[in-house]
């Protein structure tokens, strides 16, 4: 009798720590590891300052919980597009550049309509638009996608 009773109290012991884990994981951000929580930060999420740019600024959107790469590890052609969206064009796809993108997929952090825009990043070899596309947010965010908004990167133009 006495050893059942210990049993069943390291049971629930076990139980309550494995439990206890999990919320607490949950808590701090770690949540599911599957592709839409790992990559869907709500809109409130500010628990850090933003990764250091060049100079000692942060990267806007560096706050967002995704990855951040430099441009420059990015495919070529995202520097081109890059180019062209300082430049305000033209584009190479003047009806789907530089138009609003709707965050439908809930990958990048939520915002009101019409904050992002979006613009294609040639891919070589591709008979139509491809896959990949550098989105520009209004408080002068980047994010790169090489998979048609499965994921996404906070690009630091800078680098």
């Amino acid at each position: 009798m006495f050893n059942r009773r210990r049993i069943t109290a390291a049971l629930i012991g076990l139980l309550v720590l494995v439990l206890g884990g999990w919320l607490v994981k949950d808590a701090v951000g770690g949540g599911s590891s599957s592709p839409a929580s790992s990559s869907a930060p709500s809109s409130s999420s500010s628990a850090s300052s933003g990764a250091p740019a060049k100079g000692g600024a942060t990267v806007p959107g560096s706050d967002s919980g995704l990855p951040l790469k430099a441009l420059s590890a990015l495919p070529a052609q995202a520097a081109d597009t890059w180019k062209l969206i300082e430049k305000g064009g033209p584009y190479p796809y003047p009806r789907n550049d530089d138009v609003v993108f709707e965050n439908r997929e809930k990958r990048l952090p939520g915002k009101k309509s019409g904050y992002y825009h979006e613009y294609t990043v040639k891919t070589p070899g591709s008979p139509d638009r491809g896959a990949r596309r550098l989105i520009t947010g209004q408080a002068h965010e980047l994010y790169y996608t090489g998979d048609h908004y499965s994921s996404f990167v906070v690009v630091d133009p800078a680098r």
